[in-house]
């Protein structure tokens, strides 16, 4: 099977049952931007990061291909992979077990800390980007909800994977000092 088809070389790609529509429509870029999300979890998996947050990332990574098959779908069908209530659930989990091993948040933290983290931190603002763009396909087609509050729970996610990552290496997290206080202190 060859790689390329050339059936979007004018601008439209087919979504799920056949239906082509443009390659910059609402649909497209929700789940384009759940795909660069994805990438970007990726990067911080290549990015030297402890195993048991490397095999989590893996489990996130196969859930977005299944909320981006999701968003692909306009009508249902039993060959399509829909996001659950239990996903969010299972997200859930995850955080509460990984802020139990952390230092409890007390200010607001800068982006960053080692390498990895940074690429979460990336992977969280690019995932609120997803969530805006289902958020706004949901305003004139049907979406399953279920997406986007997967999507909202996941960058809760990947920000507390970002200082468990930080944590692991022994980074210390950036904590954000405001301007204003340091030009009154």
């Amino acid at each position: 099977m060859k790689i390329y088809t050339k059936t979007g070389d004018e601008g439209t790609t087919a979504i799920w049952g056949g239906k082509r529509v443009a390659k910059d429509s609402p649909r497209v870029r929700a789940y384009g931007t759940v795909d660069e999300c994805n990438a970007t979890i990726g990067v911080a998996r290549a990015s030297e990061i402890d195993p048991e947050l490397g095999q989590m990332l893996v489990e996130i990574q196969n859930m977005l291909l299944v909320v981006g098959a999701d968003l692909t779908a306009i009508e249902d069908s039993p060959h399509i992979p829909r996001v659950q209530p239990a996903d969010v659930a299972a997200l859930e989990q995850m955080i509460d077990r990984l802020e139990a091993r952390l230092e409890p948040l007390r200010q607001f933290l800068l982006p960053g800390g080692g390498p990895a983290a940074a690429h979460l931190h990336l992977a969280r603002t690019i995932c609120r980007r997803a969530e805006r763009a289902v958020t706004a396909l949901a305003h004139d087609e049907p979406v399953n909800p279920q997406a986007a509050i997967y999507l909202n729970r996941l960058s809760d996610a990947l920000f507390v994977l970002a200082r468990s990552a930080n944590a692991r290496a022994g980074v210390a997290d950036t904590v954000w000092q405001s301007p204003r206080q340091a030009a009154q202190g």
